[in-house]
């Protein structure tokens, strides 16, 4: 017996044109089919999402001896499932001046294999 077909669905954010994707996943989790996609790039992020869904994190940290926070982020965008705990490691960050935006502040952030960097200089 085979098991039940899932369909999966998103709004692509690749474009303005906002696509309504449908993605349809084997019982294995391998994406057999997607409809409704405007473009390549619609097909490629509903199969991105469907079967390994990521995202960007940012945050602001304080700075020692700076009244201005400091904004961070991840250099690439990691695991979905993964967010909660990267933010938690940025949270925890105690940093001091100077920092120069660009610096990798946490390398290999929760073994996702993702830096995390500054976005701007702080003297």
């Amino acid at each position: 017996m085979q098991g039940a077909r899932e369909v999966k669905s998103f709004t692509c954010i690749c474009c303005p044109l906002g696509c309504r994707l449908e993605a349809t996943l084997a019982p294995g989790g391998a994406v057999e089919a997607v409809a409704g996609q405007g473009c390549r790039r619609g097909l490629e992020y509903a199969v991105g999402e469907a079967t390994n869904p990521v995202r960007m994190a940012s945050a602001v940290v304080p700075v020692a001896g700076c009244l201005e926070p400091l904004s961070v982020k991840t250099a690439q965008p990691v695991p979905k499932g993964q967010i909660r705990a990267v933010l938690d490691a940025m949270l925890a960050l105690r940093l001091e001046a100077p920092v120069c935006a660009g610096d990798v502040l946490l390398a290999d952030v929760c073994e996702t294999g993702v830096s995390v960097v500054a976005t701007k200089s702080v003297p």
